[in-house]
């Protein structure tokens, strides 16, 4: 639910973001409220919410201050901070007073529930008095020290003249403290001590199991961001080396990478060989030989030689930042699930308390007497909770999101699982999508001092064919020949001298149908031939789509003939020569007939049809355009997390209605209940509270959604 606000760019000058860590956030009616309530200041363009990191992103005005932000945030009735000293949004500090809360919690709630059970088995008279006794002077403390969590955040919101859901949380626990304090003092035969006590209890509990989840997404993000490393040895003008931190890295400058040594930044070697550990990035486990020309990632690992590298990309720049970013904004969008549970939760205090209202005015009209008219009211104030509707979504979404990462799937949007789940056919580009888009020579056919030649001569260019032709022959074990004065004619191909002869890798003379290369050695020319292999699990992956009921076919603006042989080999149609517009209308004619596609590709001209279809997936090596596009990436070679996105969607969706209906049911029952009397504080507490533990407990069971086979 993003609430952008008309704002006048030219008239308010350029906007910019600002990130505040909101720990109050609770329930999905907090997050309406302040995309809402600062989505309405004059100034700011949007602002977004992320519940799982308990962040707000605001697009602004660069006129707005971050602590005119804090303030705006104040007065809707949360606090909040800056997050720049704090990137992951780790909250210790409520973990820990959560955890303390709940065990003093259920220490009290162990010993009056050891007094109430006395006092139903009969006890009474004096004994029932000092029972009740005992149970004030245990539950008035706990109450005070373990309700602080709700109190604080019902006191922020009242100061402010707002309402959340700990507002009637608090009145039910503090109205039930209070009317078994006078029964006490009166002598009277009924306290609720137990009730307000146990409430708090399952409402702690289900709050620390909820920031557990939070946290173990966000531990995610601080362990992919801690494989960065912390700082570089730079290459200064007169030679020496200087050691700087990653953070003082810039663009342009030269780092000198020792053996075992991680990068601290995104660069393209400059100098040196090497072999890599990229098992961040790539999910594969297996060294990555890499040579001049070759593009290094922040967070690999140099496994062998000292190489030099020149810095491109620093900081947030760099690509595994740009993972934690995914990871960050995973879930953090509304589906259409999500913004049923926000209107519900919206209308939740208002209505709940005038329920409670209405019942303790009807009870009293009815002559019920104003200690048990008030009793009613309390019941129905705690078991109208609406725990288990906020949670219904969010904690299905972000046990699903969880699984995925680690089958390095990262979903960018909430409502993207829910898309997902209904989409009933797939279009798959060709180059880089079912293929890794890694040209490999065939060099079968050279001999030692060929390849060698060849590998000299490759390695002094960036074009794709020499770094696919020296991607392979590193991959061999072979080593460059000593060729001088190479050179790189545009247009043309690289030359060099080799003992005394000429040697070069040309353009072919003769065209053919594959992608080739010439290399020419004195007199002599060898040509080479390059392909694009098929992702290892292509096949499988089809395959196990087409068993879920998908139809699968490929679309690619390749020539006819290659699209025709990878469509042969993987049993589907496809289409070559298709440009953008040729894909843009394919899917507008599947969608015209009522069919959901979900595309996937990874070219720059493939963003219109990620964009168009009702789903998308892009690889981690696709363009940013793509990624962007897209509502999901997939890091690695293998192309098995699409088949898994899909299955793991259709789980969660199922699991959100499973949730959504237990939480109308126990609704439905439980307030007709309550209203009519039939449900004291004590059986409305602990209904409340499994209502809450059922949603989460159901949704837990995604976290092994992505496990084992489709």
């Amino acid at each position: 639910m993003n609430a952008p606000a008309a704002i006048d760019v030219a008239a308010h000058g350029q906007l910019t973001d600002t990130r505040l860590t909101v720990p109050g956030m609770r329930c999905a009616g907090c997050i309406a409220k302040i995309e809402r309530g600062l989505g309405g200041v004059d100034g700011i363009a949007s602002a977004r919410v992320n519940f799982s990191a308990k962040r707000v992103a605001v697009r602004h005005d660069k006129g707005i201050s971050e602590q005119d932000l804090v303030v705006r945030l104040q007065n809707l009735g949360f606090e909040a901070q800056a997050i720049a000293s704090n990137p992951l949004a780790r909250d210790d500090r409520e973990t820990q007073t959560l955890l303390r809360a709940l065990a003093v919690a259920g220490f009290g709630m162990m010993n009056i529930m050891l007094l109430s059970v006395s006092v139903w088995s009969g006890a009474g008279g004096v004994t029932r008095e000092l029972f009740h006794w005992l149970s004030a002077l245990i539950a008035i403390p706990v109450v005070a020290y373990s309700g602080r969590p709700f109190f604080s955040s019902a006191a922020m919101a009242l100061r402010y003249r707002r309402t959340n859901m700990d507002v009637p949380i608090s009145i039910g626990v503090v109205l039930a403290t209070g009317l078994s304090i006078y029964e006490t003092l009166m002598g009277g035969e009924h306290a609720y001590f137990d009730s307000a006590v146990m409430l708090l209890f399952f409402l702690l509990a289900g709050r620390a199991l909820d920031d557990t989840m939070r946290n173990k997404t966000r531990s995610g993000i601080g362990a992919l961001l801690s494989r960065m490393g912390r700082s570089a040895g730079v290459v200064q003008p007169d030679g020496t080396i200087v050691r700087m931190d990653a953070d003082e890295l810039k663009p342009g400058m030269l780092m000198l990478l020792a053996a075992g040594e991680a990068l601290p930044a995104d660069g393209v070697v400059e100098k040196g060989t090497a072999s890599i550990d990229n098992s961040m990035l790539t999910g594969e486990s297996a060294p990555e030989a890499v040579g001049h020309g070759a593009l290094v990632h922040a967070g690999a690992i140099n496994l062998l030689h000292p190489i030099h590298v020149r810095v491109t990309a620093t900081g947030s720049d760099t690509a595994i930042a740009e993972i934690a970013r995914l990871m960050d904004e995973a879930g953090q969008s509304r589906s259409r699930y999500v913004r049923i549970a926000d209107r519900a939760s919206r209308l939740y205090a208002p209505a709940v308390h005038s329920l409670a209202l209405l019942a303790f005015v009807g009870w009293m009209l009815a002559g019920a007497g104003w200690h048990q008219s008030l009793v009613i009211a309390i019941a129905v104030l705690i078991i109208t909770c609406p725990c288990a509707m906020g949670l219904a979504v969010p904690a299905a979404q972000i046990v699903a999101s969880g699984a995925l990462i680690r089958k390095g799937l990262l979903v960018k949007d909430g409502s993207a699982l829910e898309r997902l789940a209904e989409v009933d056919a797939v279009v798959f580009d060709k180059t880089g999508t079912l293929t890794l888009g890694d040209m490999r020579a065939d060099v079968a056919a050279l001999d030692s001092e060929q390849q060698s030649i060849a590998l000299a001569l490759a390695q002094a260019s960036l074009h794709p064919v020499s770094v696919g032709l020296a991607k392979t022959l590193s991959e061999r074990g072979q080593g460059p020949a000593d060729v001088v004065h190479i050179e790189e004619v545009s247009g043309q191909g690289i030359k060099g001298s080799f003992s005394g002869r000429s040697v070069a890798l040309r353009r072919p003379r003769q065209r053919s149908g594959t992608t080739s290369v010439d290399l020419q050695i004195g007199e002599e020319t060898t040509s080479i031939d390059f392909a694009d292999e098929l992702r290892p699990d292509a096949g499988e992956t089809v395959t196990r789509l087409q068993a879920m009921g998908l139809s699968a076919t490929m679309l690619s603006g390749d020539a006819e003939q290659a699209v025709s042989d990878v469509a042969l080999e993987l049993g589907i149609s496809g289409r070559g020569g298709v440009d953008p517009a040729g894909k843009l209308r394919a899917l507008d004619a599947m969608k015209a007939k009522g069919r959901r596609p979900l595309m996937v590709g990874d070219g720059l001209n493939d963003g219109p049809a990620l964009a168009a279809a009702h789903a998308s997936i892009a690889p981690g090596t696709a363009s940013d355009a793509s990624q962007q596009a897209a509502d999901a990436v997939f890091i690695g070679e293998r192309l098995k997390p699409v088949a898994l996105a899909v299955q793991v969607a259709r789980r969660t969706m199922a699991i959100v209605r499973q949730n959504f209906g237990f939480a109308i049911g126990y609704n439905i029952l439980a307030v007709p209940l309550a209203l009519a009397g039939f449900v004291t504080p004590l059986i409305a507490a602990i209904a409340m509270s499994l209502s809450s533990l059922v949603v989460v407990g159901n949704s837990l069971r995604l976290a092994r959604a992505a496990e084992g086979d489709v």
